[in-house]
C-alpha cells in the first residue's frame, strides 16, 4: 500500500512543478517586457512612423431606441489590432509561450472615441483601417448570429461600415479621418397597427356613421362627433410623447391623428350647418329659385334620393274680389292638402275645387239675372248673414293658404337639409377613405432603400462564398 502511494506522490509533485514553472514563465515574460515599457508612448520605432490600427464592430444586441432622445442604446465589441515593436519575445527562450493576455490599463491603446462614431485625433501618428480576414476587407458591422438577440420593434435592414477623410479638417485636430459604422433600422410596424392606427380608424369610421342619423338631429350628431375627437386627441398626446421635439420631419403617425382630427373637426361643421338649414321657416329664409332647383330637382337625381314631391305653391286667386265697403276679402283656390281636415271643411274644398263657390260668388258680385230677382244686386245688399258668411268663407281660404304655405316652406327646407347632409356625407367618406389610402401608402413607400447608399452598388455584407 506504502509502494503504490510513492508513484502518486511522485505524479503530484510534478504536476505541481509544471504549473509553478508555467506560471514563473509568463511572469518572467511579463516582467521582461515591462521593463522599460511606457504605456504613454506611441509604439513607433521612428517618428515618422504611422501605427495602422484595425477596426471590427461586432453587435450582439439592439437594446432600444429613444426616439424622444434620438439616442440608440446597443451592446457592441470593439476590436481593435495593432503592432507594438516593444512586445516582441522568442517564444522559444519562454519554453514555447506564445500567447501572453495582459490588463489593456498596460500597455498603449490608439486614442479612439466611440460615440455615434468611431474617431481618431492625428493622422499623422495613427492610420485608421478597417480588419481584413481571408484578404477580405470587414465594411460591415459584424453580427454574431449565436449572441445575438433580435429586437422586438426594430429590424436592422443595412449596417456597413466606411473609411472617411475630412479633407477640410487639419490631420493634427480631430475629425479628419473617421471609420463610421451605419445602423440601418425599420420599425417593424405590427405594434402601432393594433394599438393605435386599427383603434384610431374604427373610431374615426363611427365620426362617419353620424350622417346616417336624421338631418334635424344636429344635437346627437355633434355630441358623437365631439365624443370621437376627444378620443383621437388622447392617442395624438400619447404618439406625442414618444416622438422627438424636431420641425425638421413629423412622424407619418402623427400626420394620419392630424388628418383623422381635421376630418372630425369638417364633421362638426357640417352637422351644425345642416341643423341651421333643416330649422329655417318662411318666417326667416326665403328660398330662392337656384337653391329649390339645384337641391330638390337635380342633386336627388344625380344622389338617387326618394324624396316625395311637394304640393305646388299656393296661388292667389285671379277672380275678381268681392268688396264690402272699404273691406276686401279674397277667396283662394283650392290646394291639395295632405292633413285630415273635418267634414265641413273637406266639403268646402270639393266644393271649391268644383267651382260651386267661385260661381256662387261671381254671381252675387255681378247682380241678378232676368227671371231671377231672388239675388241682391250686390253684396253690399245682401243680408249680413251673407256677408258674414262671405267673410268667414274668404278667412277660412286664407288661412288655409298660409299654413300649406308655411308647411310647404318647412318641408322644402328639410329636404334641402337632407340633400346637403348626403352631400357632406360622400365628401368626408370621399376624404377618409382617399386621406387613409394615400397616408398608407407613404408609409408603404417609406422603406429602407435597397442598397445602403444611393449611387453606391457595393451591398457592404459578406460575400455568399
Amino acid at each position: 500500500m506504502h509502494g503504490a502511494q510513492g508513484p502518486l506522490l511522485l505524479l503530484q509533485l510534478l504536476a505541481v512543478c509544471l504549473e509553478t514553472q508555467g506560471r514563473n514563465q509568463e511572469e518572467r515574460l511579463l516582467a521582461d517586457l515591462m521593463q522599460n515599457y511606457d504605456p504613454n508612448l506611441r509604439p513607433a520605432e521612428r517618428d515618422s512612423d504611422v501605427v495602422n490600427v484595425s477596426l471590427k464592430l461586432t453587435l450582439t444586441n439592439l437594446i432600444s431606441l429613444n426616439e424622444r432622445e434620438e439616442a440608440l442604446t446597443t451592446n457592441v465589441w470593439i476590436e481593435m489590432q495593432w503592432c507594438d515593436y516593444r512586445l516582441r519575445w522568442d517564444p522559444q527562450d519562454y519554453e514555447g509561450l506564445w500567447v501572453l493576455r495582459v490588463p489593456s490599463t498596460m500597455v498603449w491603446r490608439p486614442d479612439v472615441v466611440l460615440e455615434n462614431k468611431s474617431q481618431t485625433y492625428s493622422t499623422n501618428e495613427i492610420d485608421l483601417q478597417l480588419s481584413q480576414e481571408d484578404g477580405q476587407t470587414i465594411e460591415w458591422i459584424f453580427i454574431d448570429p449565436e449572441a445575438f438577440t433580435e429586437n422586438g420593434e426594430w429590424a436592422i435592414r443595412h449596417r456597413p461600415a466606411k473609411m472617411l477623410l475630412d479633407t477640410a479638417a487639419p490631420a493634427q485636430e480631430a475629425g479628419h479621418q473617421k471609420v463610421v459604422f451605419y445602423l440601418l433600422i425599420q420599425r417593424k410596424p405590427l405594434f402601432y397597427v393594433i394599438n393605435i392606427i386599427a383603434p384610431c380608424v374604427l373610431i374615426s369610421s363611427v365620426a362617419i356613421l353620424i350622417y346616417f342619423l336624421p338631418a334635424k338631429a344636429g344635437g346627437q350628431k355633434c355630441t358623437v362627433a365631439i365624443n370621437v375627437l376627444l378620443a383621437q386627441t388622447v392617442f395624438l398626446f400619447l404618439v406625442a410623447k414618444k416622438v422627438p421635439e424636431t420641425s425638421q420631419a413629423v412622424p407619418l403617425i402623427s400626420k394620419y391623428l392630424t388628418f383623422l382630427l381635421v376630418v372630425t373637426i369638417l364633421i362638426v361643421v357640417n352637422a351644425v350647418v345642416v341643423l341651421n338649414v333643416s330649422l329655417r321657416s318662411p318666417h326667416t329664409h326665403s328660398m330662392a329659385r337656384g337653391v329649390r332647383k339645384v337641391f330638390l330637382r337635380l342633386l336627388p337625381q344625380l344622389l338617387r334620393m326618394h324624396i316625395r314631391p311637394l304640393a305646388p305653391a299656393a296661388v292667389q286667386n285671379t277672380q275678381p274680389r268681392l268688396q264690402n265697403g272699404s273691406s276686401g276679402w279674397s277667396v283662394t283656390t283650392g290646394e291639395e292638402m295632405a292633413l285630415c281636415l273635418p267634414r265641413s271643411e273637406v266639403l268646402f274644398q270639393q266644393w271649391q275645387r268644383q267651382g260651386r263657390v267661385a260661381a256662387a260668388l261671381q254671381k252675387l258680385e255681378k247682380g241678378p239675372e232676368l227671371g231671377q230677382s231672388q239675388f241682391c244686386g250686390s253684396l253690399k245688399q245682401a243680408a249680413p248673414a251673407i256677408q258674414a258668411c262671405v267673410e268667414a268663407c274668404n278667412l277660412i281660404a286664407r288661412a288655409r293658404h298660409q299654413q300649406s304655405h308655411f308647411e310647404n316652406g318647412n318641408e322644402e327646407w328639410f329636404l334641402v337639409g337632407r340633400v346637403l347632409d348626403r352631400v357632406c356625407f360622400l365628401a368626408m367618406l370621399s376624404l377618409f377613405v382617399c386621406g387613409t389610402a394615400g397616408i398608407f401608402l407613404m408609409a408603404h413607400y417609406n422603406r429602407v432603400p435597397a442598397l445602403p447608399f444611393p449611387g453606391d452598388p457595393r451591398p457592404y455584407l459578406p460575400s455568399p462564398d
